[in-house]
């Protein structure tokens, strides 16, 4: 799993969970998906994505093995 890949899905389709789903939490892509409608999932996603983008490696590879 990349660090940037996974930040780019929650920059730009993270209000439907992509990137939930591609760090193995399906679960949570589902949640993001049945409240898209809302855009609280794209707000929340944001700041994953920059979360996600500015994370050392060392903790990426730790927290999504």
């Amino acid at each position: 799993k990349s660090k940037t890949t996974a930040g780019v899905f929650a920059l730009v389709l993270g209000g439907i969970g992509v990137h939930k789903f591609y760090l193995g939490r399906p679960d949570l892509g589902l949640l993001y998906i049945l409240f898209c409608w809302t855009f609280i999932p794209a707000l929340i996603a944001f700041v994953e994505g920059i979360q996600l983008l500015t994370m050392p490696d060392a903790e990426f590879a730790k927290r999504y093995p």
